[in-house]
């Protein structure tokens, strides 16, 4: 992997998803211009730095229950994002050390700092390919996915505030039957997305700032978020704002501190595959 060929790859001039992404989260992996875009999102939506904390939270949690309830030993994850500790990998390999997990992202920032997703456990295998969740095939066909993981087998396919960045001309559901339809009887779908549902005028503004940024996005109802997960067996409690999925007990009374569904803003779900 070359760090070089990744610099070239790197546009400062205009903000991007995967650094704004790391500025919501409190990184350091981002220009000027991503954080100037991020607080005009922040501006019009101060739950963005809620919304990216809890989704990572979501995935901790749903890794943590499909390698401990439901056997699962391998992941793709499509859409990796800037690599923020915990990532996946040490999630899932705390639980089951010998997971093999394949990271996917089409972002050259990404590629720079993926030998930070390389960390795996000696009994375990981890991976970092570049591929765009628009083309399912070249994804699956990755030699480096062929290595790593094998499809005869369950897979999680994670998908973290991903969807909302395919808009329908994309085709979002059709992508997805396609991945999951590369994956066995027991592969799991754990998807989170942002939502306009709790407050649509605030969502409308935040549309409108990625999609002047070049980033056309999606923001999906509850109800769409769902046919993301027909045809598979979804985990109790369903299709949930992202802090209510199977919050952790050792948090303890959180009545208190428990943001608000509209600050949070996400769907999160996780479902089987029959």
């Amino acid at each position: 992997m070359s760090n070089t060929r990744a610099a070239r790859g790197i546009d400062t001039s205009r903000p991007h998803s995967a650094r704004m992404y790391d500025y919501y989260l409190g990184g350091k992996d981002h220009f000027d211009v991503d954080k100037q875009a991020a607080e005009t999102v922040a501006a019009a939506y101060p739950g963005i730095f809620v919304c990216a904390r809890e989704n990572r939270a979501f995935m901790h949690r749903a890794t943590r229950v499909l390698a401990q309830e439901h056997g699962i030993r391998q992941w793709l994850d499509i859409g990796t994002g800037i690599p923020t500790e915990p990532n996946l990998h040490q999630v899932a390999q705390s639980v089951v050390p010998e997971a093999r997990v394949v990271y996917a992202d089409n972002d050259p920032l990404v590629l720079k700092y993926a030998e930070r997703l390389m960390r795996s456990t000696p009994q375990g295998r981890t991976t970092y390919i570049e591929a765009d969740v628009n083309d399912p095939e070249a994804l699956l066909n990755a030699p480096e996915l062929a290595e790593v993981l094998d499809l005869d087998r369950p897979v999680a396919l994670s998908l973290n505030a991903l969807m909302h960045f395919v808009t329908d001309a994309q085709d979002p559901y059709g992508i997805l039957d396609r991945l999951l339809g590369a994956l066995p009887s027991g592969s799991a779908l754990a998807l989170s997305h942002c939502t306009p549902d709790f407050d649509p005028p605030t969502w409308q503004k935040v549309t409108d700032i990625y999609t002047a940024a070049g980033t056309p996005v999606q923001f999906r109802s509850q109800k769409d978020v769902a046919r993301f997960f027909d045809g598979l067996d979804l985990l109790d409690p369903g299709v949930t704002v992202g802090h209510r999925w199977r919050p952790d007990a050792s948090n303890g009374d959180e009545s208190a501190q428990a943001p608000t569904d509209a600050t949070v803003s996400l769907w999160t779900g996780v479902g089987i595959k029959p």
